[in-house]
C-alpha cells in the first residue's frame, strides 16, 4: 500500500478508536555490504527494511506502536497495540506532536552518482583495496579487514496536525587493515574513509595510509609513566568526543546526569574550543532538514569560544526548560523520542598536523584508543583507555609507543586544549574532531 494512502487510513481509524493527536514516522533503508579475504569474497549481504512507527494521544496518555508492513492488518495492530501502550506504560508527560515548523532548510545529503554506482564496481574496488595494500611491502602479511559499505534512506513524517515532510540521503564507507611484521614484531595499520562521494574513494591512497601506518608501529615499547603534552589524532579525539557527547543533551542535564547542568553561558572549554552542532552540512553523515518529531533542522554552537551556549533539546526537554527545540529530537522504530547530535564536531583551526608536532615539542600521539566502552564514564568525565601512538622530540616523532595507558577527564581536557587543527574529519556516525594539543594527560607506561 502506498505510505500516504496508508497514513491517512491509519488516522481515520485512529479517530474512530479515540485517539486524538496522531503521528507516523517511516523509516526505508537499504545497504549493501561486501568484506573480502585473501582474494575471496568473505561476506556479502544486501538488505532493504521498511520500519512504521505510530504514536497518537489516547485518554491523555502518549502511546506507540510500530510495523514494517503497511496493509489493514496493520493499521489495526498499530492502533490496538498504541492504545493499550498508552492504556499500561503511557506517560502522563506533555509529550507534544508537533504541527510543524514554518519553513524548512534544503539540505543537500543525497548523491545520485553513488546510487548509480554497480554492484560489479564496488566488488572490484574492494578486491583492489585488499591488493593494493599487499604488494606495497613485503611486510604486509595480511589484510585483516576489508569491507566496503554503503546505503541510502528516506524518511518520512506526517500527523494530524498538518505536518508532513520527507528526506532522503545515501552514504557510504571503506575500511582496511593490515597486520604487518618484522622478527617478532607484529603490528596493525588501518585507514576509514566516509562520504558519498564515489570519486573520493582511491583504493592505492586508502591501502597506503594503511600500510604505512602499521609499518610505523613497528618495535614500538612502552615509555615512562608520567605526564605528557598529548596530540590527540584526529580520529582518536573524535571517538573521545563521540563517547562524551550525551553529557550535552539536555535530557542527561535534567536528569541530573550531566555535570555540565547549569553552566550555560559559563566557559567550560579553552577560548579556541567551538563545538557545533550542524545538521546542514552539504554532504554530512548526519545531515538532515528535520529531525525525528517534525522540527525545522538548524546549526547551532553548543560551545562557541569556550562558553557554553546550549544543550541540545527535543519538544519535551525545551518546554521543561521553557526554550525552543534545537531540533534534535531522535527515535528508532521501535523506540520513543529521545536526543541525538546530528553533524557534531569541533571547529578547525588552521594548523597543520605538523604545525601542532612543533608548538608541542615533546610528547606523545595518539593514535588509538582502547576501552572506550568500559574506560569512559560519561557521568564523572574519567576516563582511563589503552592507547599506542608515538614519542614526538624536538617536534619530530622519535620512535612508536604502545603498551600505556592515558587517563584523564573529558570536562578537564576541554580546558586544556592548546592548538586544534585544521585536519577535520568525520566517522562514520557524523562525529568529528581534527587533531588537538592538550597540555597534557597522565600516561602509565612502565
Amino acid at each position: 500500500m502506498n505510505i500516504r494512502d496508508f497514513k491517512e487510513r491509519l488516522f481515520t481509524e485512529g479517530t474512530k478508536a479515540g485517539f486524538t493527536d496522531m503521528e507516523i514516522f517511516v523509516s526505508n533503508s537499504s545497504n549493501f555490504r561486501l568484506q573480502v579475504f585473501n582474494k575471496e569474497v568473505d561476506n556479502y549481504s544486501l538488505s532493504q527494511i521498511r520500519g512504521i512507527s505510530f504514536r497518537g494521544i489516547y485518554n491523555g496518555k502518549m502511546g506507540y506502536a510500530y510495523t514494517e508492513i503497511a496493509d489493514d492488518e496493520s493499521i489495526t495492530f498499530l492502533i490496538e497495540n498504541a492504545k493499550a501502550n498508552a492504556e499500561i506504560t503511557g506517560s502522563t508527560d506533555d509529550i507534544p506532536i508537533y504541527e510543524g515548523s514554518p519553513s524548512y532548510p534544503e539540505v543537500i545529503a543525497y548523491n545520485e552518482d553513488l546510487n548509480n554506482i554497480s554492484v560489479e564496481e564496488k566488488m572490484q574496488f574492494t578486491f583492489d583495496l585488499e591488493a593494493e595494500a599487499l604488494k606495497l611491502d613485503p611486510r604486509v602479511k595480511t589484510v585483516n579487514y576489508c569491507i566496503y559499505s554503503d546505503g541510502e534512506g528516506e524518511i518520512y513524517i506526517a500527523n494530524t496536525k498538518g505536518l508532513e515532510q520527507s528526506f532522503r540521503s545515501n552514504m557510504a564507507y571503506c575500511y582496511v587493515s593490515v597486520v604487518v611484521q618484522e622478527g617478532d614484531s607484529i603490528k596493525t595499520g588501518g585507514r576509514l574513509a566516509v562520504g558519498n562521494n564515489w570519486s573520493k574513494f582511491n583504493a592505492a591512497a586508502l591501502a597506503k595510509e594503511a600500510v604505512e601506518e602499521g609499518l610505523s608501529l613497528l618495535d614500538a615499547e612502552s615509555i615512562e609513566s608520567g605526564k605528557y603534552p598529548i596530540v590527540l589524532r584526529y580520529d582518536v579525539a573524535a571517538d573521545i568526543l563521540g563517547t562524551f557527547c550525551v553529557v550535552f543533551s539536555a535530557e542527561s542535564v535534567q536528569k541530573g546526569l550531566s555535570l555540565l547542568e547549569g553552566k550555560l553561558e559559563e566557559k567550560i572549554a579553552a577560548d579556541i574550543v567551538t563545538l557545533l552542532d550542524d545538521p546542514l552540512l552539504e554532504n554530512g553523515i548526519a545531515s538532515q532538514p528535520f529531525d525525528a518529531e517534525g522540527v525545522a533542522s538548524k546549526t547551532k554552537a553548543v560551545i562557541s569560544d569556550g562558553v557554553l551556549k546550549t544543550f541540545l533539546h527535543n519538544l519535551k526537554t525545551a518546554k521543561k526548560d521553557g526554550v525552543e527545540s534545537t531540533g534534535n529530537a531522535y527515535k528508532g522504530i521501535k523506540s520513543p523520542i529521545g536526543i541525538s547530535p546530528t553533524n557534531f564536531y569541533i571547529q578547525a583551526g588552521d594548523k597543520s598536523y605538523q604545525q601542532l608536532l612543533e608548538e608541542m615539542g615533546e610528547g606523545l600521539i595518539i593514535i588509538s584508543v582502547q576501552g572506550l566502552h568500559s574506560g569512559a564514564n560519561p557521568v564523572s568525565g574519567d576516563f582511563s583507555l589503552g592507547a599506542y601512538g608515538y614519542y614526538v622530540k624536538d617536534g619530530r616523532i622519535q620512535r612508536p609507543v604502545d603498551q600505556i595507558t592515558i587517563a584523564g577527564n573529558f570536562f578537564d581536557l576541554l580546558k586544556n586544549v592548546v592548538a586544534i587543527g585544521s585536519d577535520l574529519e568525520f566517522d562514520s556516525s557524523g562525529v568529528g574532531s581534527p587533531s588537538l594539543l592538550i597540555k597534557e594527560l597522565a600516561v602509565a607506561g612502565k
